[in-house]
């Protein structure tokens, strides 16, 4: 089992002074923070993407898969590039692809997919090992009541499909002479 699964840091994230939420009281890794469960290493993963959308914001730069393996994984200590291709194609997501806040809770799949991805080079698993649950669970605990729709049940996942709207003819389409639209409107009566 790897460092970030023995620790329930799936995406090792180093120790500091913050004061994670279900961090274990006693922590033994010299560098890397212990979470009491899989969900509380992921929730403090989102917790570190929104502060990383802040960022970007604040810098005038785009909230994009690129910008976020550099900051995650500088090129002081990681082969970036390297990471950032393999997330990519793991992901199917564009380099330079906007991606939403994930306070908002809108398009989350994008984002799971991303921590997902960024779990199997933090820990070298395969993507079908992953826990998406836990994922999911992590966002909850991150932003209690963002996945939920106005009626109380969980936002899906998927992403939105639009459908065509009927557009209304234009108004000269709609009478057939100007005479007509003048016995109609009520601007024809002052």
């Amino acid at each position: 089992m790897t460092r970030g699964l023995r620790n329930n840091n799936p995406l090792n994230i180093r120790r500091s002074a913050d004061r994670w939420v279900g961090a274990r009281a006693e922590q033994t890794d010299p560098s890397f923070v212990q979470f009491e469960s899989m969900a509380y290493g992921y929730r403090a993963a989102w917790k570190t993407l929104d502060s990383y959308w802040k960022h970007f914001k604040a810098q005038r730069q785009p909230f994009t898969v690129r910008n976020i393996i550099h900051r995650w994984a500088p090129p002081s200590e990681n082969h970036t590039d390297a990471y950032v291709r393999t997330v990519l194609q793991l992901t199917s997501l564009g380099g330079n692809e906007r991606l939403p806040r994930p306070f908002m809770g809108y398009q989350l799949e994008k984002l799971a997919h991303l921590l997902a991805a960024m779990t199997v080079m933090e820990c070298g698993i395969p993507m079908e090992q992953v826990d998406m649950d836990a994922i999911w669970e992590g966002y909850d605990l991150a932003f209690p009541g963002k996945r939920l729709t106005r009626a109380g049940n969980v936002r899906s996942t998927e992403p939105l499909l639009f459908q065509p709207v009927p557009i209304p003819e234009p108004l000269d389409q709609t009478f057939k002479h100007w005479d007509e639209y003048w016995d109609w409107s009520p601007q024809a009566f002052n």
